[in-house]
């Protein structure tokens, strides 16, 4: 598979560099808000390049070199381990404010590092924007590309200033198709659970490297960062989200659009790995959140994280297992991992899980093993028709994957209690081994046969 070049966003807080992103990604993977500083992670997104080729965009938190907030340090360093693993850098600026000290001191900064930057002055829609254009020349990376990254004016000279630093775009035509059709074959898994559950800290562990931000002060991740992982020949795709809270604790402002993200994150993933701290156990919002999941419709996985803290593991585990059947009644089924981010401890059998449970949420079976296997618990079980009629199941077929999907067509004519629904589940669920995952029965009725 070709190399994409690689672009990373940079600049100081609140120029529009998640606007920007989105726009050039025609995307809303990352948070826009008014306030500065809601990005704190790197965000990764694909931008097609008008020549055709595919472009690596890396959207960053906004560079402060000398603050007193918690966050500076850890934003600066994932946007400068972006900037290290870029071929060239957009350097946003503000037109409407002008350039002002915190500018020339990151322009100096980018300027020793002696990659490629592109001057981009945001926010050319602004009146005085072009008359403050020539300012800009005093910071020495050479003439500013004026843009609107809210309007879209000025993307095509962007690209155009960017292009001499994109090595092998033009090469990389044929890999298009390539990536979409790997991107097919991969599996896409979120992180999700309370706040400060340890989310980034298991997503840093399986990667290797302090991919995204870690602090003990719940909230720290905001936008939804995905990081692609490749082991014994499988793609997965893990998405770190925002810890979710109950709607009521949850700030106005970018908590709330967080949240949404999170959401999001929920849909497009494949299975969803619902982190519960090993040393609260499962509270109730535990439950509120793999609810989120599994009503989505995907296959959940429950990871007991920072499990190095536990005094008496076995004592531990089954007060945790006996709460999962108290509180996840609805998943109790789910695969349970024991992991701790800080010694590695149980990470490696996250991989295997998912692979078993996407199987399961892709699982096609045979309409005359399905046939087989309700017939038998049809008429193990029969449910009740009304009118002192006998119930019959003409036949049953799946209808879809992701969740796997079924349909049974029978005689009756009203409601079946949701009971018998969930028996005939939980029968499929055993017979074609698809624990943790969710599975739909739908029961049409045809009227008696003559």
């Amino acid at each position: 598979m070709k190399r994409h070049p690689i672009v990373a966003i940079v600049g100081r807080p609140n120029v529009g560099k998640s606007t920007l992103f989105n726009r050039l990604t025609r995307t809303r993977r990352a948070l826009v808000h008014d306030l500065p500083g809601v990005t704190r992670d790197r965000i990764a997104g694909e931008a097609r390049f008008p020549g055709g080729g595919t472009v690596i965009l890396l959207d960053t938190g906004g560079l402060l070199m000398e603050d007193e907030d918690h966050f500076i340090p850890l934003i600066r360093s994932q946007a400068e381990e972006a900037i290290r693993s870029s071929d060239a850098v957009l350097f946003l600026t503000d037109g409407a404010a002008g350039p002002i000290p915190e500018d020339f001191e990151l322009a100096r900064h980018l300027r020793s590092l002696g990659i490629p930057v592109v001057l981009v002055v945001n926010k050319a829609d602004h009146r005085d924007a072009e008359l403050q254009a020539h300012e800009f020349h005093a910071l020495g990376l050479g003439m500013p590309v004026l843009v609107s990254a809210e309007h879209g004016t000025g993307i095509a000279e962007l690209w155009e200033a960017l292009e001499p630093f994109l090595p092998g775009i033009e090469e990389s035509q044929d890999g298009v198709e390539e990536e979409d059709e790997n991107q097919e074959h991969e599996i896409r898994i979120a992180l999700i659970g309370r706040p400060n559950v340890g989310k980034s800290s298991l997503l840093n562990r399986i990667v290797g490297e302090p991919r995204v931000l870690v602090s003990e002060i719940p909230g720290t991740t905001r936008d939804a960062v995905d990081v692609l992982v490749e082991r014994d020949g499988v793609r997965f795709r893990f998405v770190d989200t925002a810890g979710i809270r109950r709607p009521g604790k949850t700030d106005r402002g970018p908590e709330v659009l967080s949240v949404v993200m999170a959401r999001q994150a929920i849909k497009r993933a494949h299975v969803c790995c619902v982190l519960i701290d090993a040393a609260e156990g499962i509270a109730r919002q535990d439950a509120h959140v793999a609810g989120y999941a599994w009503e989505a419709g995907r296959a959940v996985a429950l990871i007991v994280s920072k499990w190095d803290l536990a005094s008496d593991r076995a004592a531990w585990r089954d007060r945790l297992l006996d709460q999962v059947g108290e509180q996840l009644k609805f998943i109790r089924h789910a695969p349970v991992v024991f992991t701790s981010a800080l010694t590695g401890s149980g990470v490696t059998r996250i991989f295997p899980v998912v692979k078993e449970l996407h199987r399961g949420y892709r699982l096609q079976v045979t309409t005359g093993d399905v046939n087989a296997v309700l017939k038998e618990a049809w008429q193990a079980n029969p449910p009740s028709a009304g009118g002192g009629r006998e119930a019959k199941l003409f036949y049953a077929t799946q209808i879809k994957t992701g969740p796997p999907s079924f349909v049974l067509f029978t005689n009756l004519t009203g409601e079946v209690h949701f009971s018998y629904e969930r028996y005939l589940e939980n029968t499929l669920r055993t017979r074609f081994e698809l624990a943790g995952v969710p599975i739909r029965v739908i029961i049409r009725g045809r009227g008696s046969r003559g």
